[in-house]
C-alpha cells in the first residue's frame, strides 16, 4: 500500500496536507519504501520534502477595506442591492429610537425633565417628531425656557394681584377711617348745637 500511495504515507508521517515534493530522480527508491520508518529515512535524506505553504495574502483586501471606510468604491456602479437591503430602514429607525430614548431616560434621572414631560416626549419620539438627538435637545431646552417664562409671568401676575388687593384694602381702611372721622365730627357738631 505504501508503494502504491507514497503521498498518503508521507502525509501520515509528516502530519501535513498533500503538499510534498518527491525527488523524481529517486522514484524507484521512494516506491520501494514500504514502511513509515523507511519514509522517515527518505525525509531525513532530503528525497521527500514538505513544500512551503502557499501565501494567501490579505494585504490587498485590507487596503480595499480601508479605502471603502473612507468612502471609495461605493458609488452607484458598485451597488448590487437596494438602499433598503444595504442599510435597512428598520435598523436606522431602531438606532434613532434607542438614542432618543436613552437621552430621555438620562434627562429624567438627572431631574432635567419631570415624568410628565418625559412621557409626552417619549410618545412624540415614537411618533417621528424628532429627526435626531440635537432636535430633541433643542425642543427640550425650548420647552423648559417656555415653562420658566410662563412661571415667571404667573408669579408676576400673582404679585400684581396681591399688591392691588393690599392697595384696595388700604383704600377701604382709609375710607372707613375718613367716614368714621366725618361721622364723629358731625356728631360733635350736632351735640354742640343741642347744648
Amino acid at each position: 500500500k505504501t508503494t502504491e500511495y507514497p503521498h498518503k504515507a508521507v502525509v501520515s508521517t509528516q502530519s501535513t496536507g498533500k503538499k510534498v515534493w518527491l525527488d523524481p530522480n529517486e522514484a524507484s527508491e521512494i516506491s520501494n519504501a514500504n514502511s513509515r520508518q523507511n519514509i522517515k529515512k527518505l525525509i531525513k535524506d532530503g528525497l521527500i520534502i514538505k513544500k512551503p505553504q502557499t501565501v494567501h495574502s490579505r494585504a490587498r483586501c485590507r487596503k480595499n477595506r480601508e479605502a471603502r471606510r473612507m468612502g471609495r468604491h461605493t458609488g452607484t456602479g458598485k451597488r448590487k442591492g437596494t438602499a433598503n437591503a444595504r442599510m435597512p430602514e428598520k435598523v436606522i429607525w431602531m438606532r434613532r429610537m434607542r438614542v432618543l430614548r436613552r437621552l430621555l431616560k438620562k434627562y429624567r434621572e438627572d431631574k432635567k425633565i419631570d415624568k410628565l414631560m418625559y412621557h409626552a416626549l417619549y410618545l412624540q419620539s415614537k411618533g417621528n417628531i424628532f429627526k435626531n438627538k440635537r432636535v430633541l435637545m433643542e425642543h427640550i431646552h425650548k420647552k423648559k425656557a417656555e415653562s420658566a417664562r410662563l412661571k415667571t409671568l404667573q408669579e408676576q401676575a400673582e404679585a400684581r394681584r396681591h399688591r392691588s388687593k393690599a392697595a384696595h384694602e388700604r383704600k377701604l381702611a382709609r375710607n372707613a377711617q375718613k367716614n368714621a372721622e366725618m361721622f364723629a365730627h358731625i356728631e360733635d357738631n350736632v351735640a354742640e348745637e343741642e347744648s
